[in-house]
């Protein structure tokens, strides 16, 4: 079992080229993955920051707009 196990990773003697560049491979598709969801995580923290400007804006508009249906002039 050793021995076919070793040719196995021996590759026909292209396991010196083969190993690494599978290493690689994975190196960066973990590298992709880690900077996708850094920035997934940035959006939605945009998002978020985005809509609560939004929620405020609306809160300011009704506010002006009661002010000003009872006659009082906004500052």
């Amino acid at each position: 079992m050793p021995e076919s196990l070793a040719a196995f990773f021996a590759m026909g003697g292209y396991g010196g080229y083969i190993w690494p560049c599978y290493l690689l491979g994975a190196v960066l598709m973990v590298a992709v993955l880690a900077l996708s969801l850094k920035a997934a995580r940035d959006r939605e923290n945009e998002l978020e920051i985005l809509q609560g400007n939004r929620q405020d804006r609306a809160r300011r508009r009704a506010a002006l707009a009661e002010t000003a249906s009872q006659g009082e002039v906004p500052q």
